[in-house]
């Protein structure tokens, strides 16, 4: 059995930069973030336990990963001391480091990780197991509409409710006069802080891409549910509108006329087999996809659509086969489960760390949260990693170490160029495109204006995604980074949204959504790392990034099944889970005669029949 270790953090959650917050929590997050800009502990237990054939490689102490943090609240702050979270329960003191963190506390008790109702699959149809029985693997994804998320989210409000309230939440300076009849506060907003789930990276799921199959396969699935993405929207001269993506679309659109109609057809078809006429591009391939564009009868208004709300590349550096490509992938996840190509976890991105967790948990995994990792421990002579030193001095044995980029230290990291991803996130009180519908889940691409600035991608996500409460929606924006996080997206935000004030409260007629609170931040990003750009790193010491700019997943996980190969070259990534009746457990005689096709060993089982409520296993009997 190849046994390996994944280094262990003082983090009290899954998922890392993965991660999704509730309100409260990401309150936590901050206060932990500053407090670890200022303080580095230092701990040199480590150092007895390395012998004399052996050195050691230090793990950095603090996470440098998130950079140029900006709060903003806009929302009426009439917070009094007796309001109160709804929901929350007293968990885990454990990291709260001084009397006088009232506020990091208070706040912390709240961010725990999602309860039994926002972890059960709980759908309006037929469960996982009962759809693959019967179905293609296409529809083997459980994925919701408006009413039926709608019908979980009244759910979890009665669950919540029953719970005990912490004590306390953040106080945030007064500088607006109380809310008028009907409009939201920040004490609302603290109240119904368990309705918010905050992504710290934002990202959709391609109906046909790399991460939807892989769920599938391994059967991961099955603890998670999903959503579309409703729509496809554009910004072009100060006005926002919807794409039309399928063909249903196209015909019934009123934006475009007949003739337009007839160009997108013709030039949507040859992009599905672009691979098939080489002829038709190979002049371009070192041209950009957006002068290609223009060679091609399509009017500015297609050109617009296609370069930045289908294709979604750059308008000055992706060329012209990569932007045939985008378009072909964008077209072949059409259909799949919706109208448009993409879908999204609900209770956010941050469900599907923790879904590999459980099916991790299930095959005898251990993860360990709030547990840090001093250093490795390497062998003089074979150049090795032997163990790891924990944060109690304690020795711990492995084969093989598979550690985030975040972990390692300055001096491994001397010569690597980090790129870094800028980042917004707005609880707003309206859509960007107001239709009869509020239960609209959409995604639009800002291109850029300025030389050396690049485009802004939007997602806005509506409450029966579970990731913000009701009368809300919460807002993503994302660009690779030219400066910090709000000089790159605050130009955007303005264009889409108008701030909360004292003014704009008084009038009723406000045609943008008012934004309640911004957080802006930069994110780093190691997916583009070479391994020979770290220095002096053992060959079984092997290194993944944290999360990219990229919409979708895939460089994820290439990233996890490569790692994977690596540690187990003659193993499947991933594999089908058994059957529960071909499962036979260490020490049941009656069952070691069946056939040797039939026999896995209880490290590689399945999940025994019989799941509990929060969709862990029931114990084998022995």
């Amino acid at each position: 059995m190849t046994s390996f270790i994944m280094a262990s953090t003082l983090r009290n959650y899954y998922g890392g930069n993965w991660a999704s917050f509730s309100f409260s929590g990401l309150l936590s997050w901050l206060k932990e973030y500053q407090e670890n800009s200022d303080v580095v502990t230092e701990n040199s237990s480590w150092q007895a336990q390395i012998l004399e054939n052996e050195e050691a490689i230090l793990l950095s102490s603090k996470d440098k990963t998130i950079q140029h943090v900006e709060v903003f609240c806009y929302a009426s702050q009439d917070l009094h001391k007796d309001v109160e979270e709804a929901g929350a329960l007293l968990k885990n003191h454990a990291f709260v480091t001084s009397a006088d963190s009232v506020e990091a506390a208070e706040a912390a008790e709240a961010a725990c990780l999602p309860t039994a109702d926002a972890s059960l699959n709980t759908r309006s149809s037929e469960t996982l197991a009962e759809q693959t029985q019967s179905s293609e693997p296409e529809s083997s994804l459980a994925v919701n509409d408006a009413e039926a998320a709608g019908e979980k989210e009244n759910h979890s409000d009665d669950k919540a409710t029953e719970e005990e309230p912490s004590e306390n939440v953040p106080k945030v300076q007064d500088t607006t006069e109380p809310p008028k009849k009907n409009r939201i506060s920040y004490s609302q907003i603290i109240k119904e802080g368990r309705r918010f789930n905050i992504d710290l990276v934002s990202k959709l799921l391609y109906s046909r891409g790399l991460l939807i199959d892989l769920l599938i396969k391994s059967n991961v699935s099955r603890y998670a549910e999903f959503k579309n993405i409703t729509r496809i929207l554009a910004f072009r001269d100060g006005i926002v509108e919807q794409v039309p993506c399928s063909r249903a679309d196209v015909f019934n659109s009123k934006q475009l006329t007949m003739v337009e109609k007839r160009m997108l057809m013709k030039f949507l078809t040859f992009c599905m087999e672009y691979e098939e006429h080489p002829d038709e591009y190979k002049a371009y391939e070192e041209t950009t996809f957006s002068e290609y564009l223009k060679t091609q009868k399509l009017t500015p208004n297609l050109q617009y659509f296609v370069l930045h709300s289908i294709a979604m590349t750059s308008e000055t550096t992706s060329h012209t086969v990569d932007g045939l490509k985008a378009t072909k992938n964008f077209l072949h996840c059409l259909g799949r489960y919706g109208n448009t190509p993409f879908l999204f976890p609900l209770y956010g991105q941050g469900e599907l760390p923790q879904c590999f967790c459980r099916m991790c948990a299930v095959f005898g995994g251990i993860y360990c949260l709030r547990h840090s990792v001093q250093c490795l421990v390497v062998d003089k002579e074979s150049r090795k990693c032997k163990a790891m030193i924990d944060q109690f001095g304690q020795r711990i044995i492995s084969k093989h170490f598979v550690i985030e980029d975040s972990y390692l230290s300055e001096n491994t990291c001397s010569r690597v160029q980090y790129r870094q991803i800028s980042r917004a996130v707005l609880i707003t009180d309206g859509s960007v495109l107001k239709t009869e519908s509020d239960q609209q889940v959409s995604i639009m691409t800002v291109p850029a204006e300025e030389p050396g600035s690049f485009a802004v991608r939007v997602i806005e996500l509506c409450s029966s995604t579970m990731t913000c409460m009701k009368g809300t929606y919460l807002v993503h924006l994302t660009c690779v980074s030219s400066t910090t996080a709000r000089e790159d997206l605050e130009p955007v935000v303005q264009k889409l949204f108008t701030p909360y004030t004292e003014m704009e409260a008084e009038n009723e007629h406000i045609e943008k959504p008012r934004i309640l609170w911004a957080l802006y931040f930069n994110m780093r990003d190691s997916s583009d790392i070479s391994r020979d750009c770290y220095n002096d790193l053992p060959s079984n010491v092997y290194v993944c990034s944290g999360p990219d700019c990229d919409l979708g997943n895939d460089n994820a996980v290439k990233q996890a099944e490569t790692v994977f190969q690596q540690i187990c070259p003659n193993e499947d990534f991933c594999p089908a889970p058994p059957n529960p009746e071909d499962i036979v457990f260490d020490g049941d005689s009656s069952q070691q005669e069946a056939s040797e096709s039939t026999v896995i060993s209880e490290t590689n089982s399945e999940t025994p029949k019989g799941n509990t409520d929060l969709g862990y296993p029931e114990e084998p009997s022995k």
